[in-house]
């Protein structure tokens, strides 16, 4: 186990939870909280603590009214992470090691404000090695991550995203979806419209070195992580340019299709930041 410290970040949901298990988020789930909900008779909500004297001298039936409350609820967080040829890349840190830290990190946020967590494993195909059920206790999860750091994909893609749909419970969920997603953009685009009813964020990591720490002029040989595929560039400068045009032009791709299903992507280049996770909840979910 890694003796650096797991840094955790703050979030919430902007939609109430069906769960009956009690937890730290608004809920439709009937209970000892503070928020309130309504009134009903004694006779229907049997409990003399919550009687509304107000309410009960205003009926001219003469009936002893209650305060109803929801309670604050759970909700289950998943992290689906892409284990595919192309995670194996960075300069600066593997992205697979960066997902695997971004997984840690929502493990031990989710438990402490009393989530249940699950993570699903995903390549070409589920990988039924790298999952972690729904529980409420982090540590297996987080010793999963903390192996995952030293995962060396194989020459595999991503198409069992798709797949992951059935993994998931009824009940919406918070989902992290971390990948560089360098994926079929109709691939993405069918996965995305199955898991309409949870809540996605998508984890974007990428590396400076893919397209902006090119050099301008010189001969590259480069291997696709998910075929195999072996090519070699002249590059030069014009070529560069094309090269950096392209993956903007990709960014600006992936931004307008998660923003047509509503969902912000957060980028994370070369390192993560639990900060900025942090910061994007404040500024892109509504309490």
């Amino acid at each position: 186990m890694s003796s650096n410290p797991i840094k955790e970040f703050s979030y919430h949901i902007n939609w109430r939870s069906n769960s009956r298990r009690p937890g730290s988020h608004r809920s439709n789930q009937r209970g000892m909280g503070m928020d309130f909900r309504g009134h009903a008779t004694l006779l229907s909500y049997p409990d003399p603590r919550r009687i509304d004297l107000r309410q009960t001298i205003r009926d001219p039936m003469e009936q002893i009214y209650v305060r109803i409350f929801n309670q604050k609820s759970a909700t289950p967080v998943f992290v689906l992470c892409d284990m595919s040829g192309s995670m194996q890349y960075g300069s600066h840190q593997r992205k697979i090691s960066i997902a695997a830290e971004i997984a840690q990190s929502v493990a031990q946020s989710v438990t402490h404000n009393g989530d249940p967590f699950g993570f699903i494993g995903f390549d070409d195909e589920i990988r039924e090695d790298w999952i972690s059920t729904l529980s409420a206790r982090p540590h297996i999860a987080v010793e999963m991550a903390e192996r995952l750091k030293e995962y060396q994909p194989g020459e595999v893609g991503s198409s069992a995203l798709i797949d992951t749909v059935r993994m998931l419970p009824r009940e919406r969920s918070l989902i992290f979806l971390v990948s560089d997603f360098h994926m079929p953009m109709a691939d993405l685009e069918e996965s995305l419209v199955l898991m309409l009813r949870h809540h996605i964020i998508p984890v974007v990591l990428w590396d400076t070195s893919e397209y902006t720490d090119l050099p301008e002029f010189g001969i590259a040989n480069v291997t696709d992580p998910e075929t195999g595929a072996k090519r070699t560039l002249f590059l030069r400068k014009k070529y560069r340019e094309r090269i950096l045009e392209s993956f903007n032009q990709r960014r600006k791709a992936i931004e307008e299709l998660f923003l047509r299903f509503d969902m912000q992507p957060f980028f994370v280049t070369n390192q993560f930041d639990a900060d900025l996770l942090g910061d994007y909840f404040h500024q892109y979910v509504a309490a």
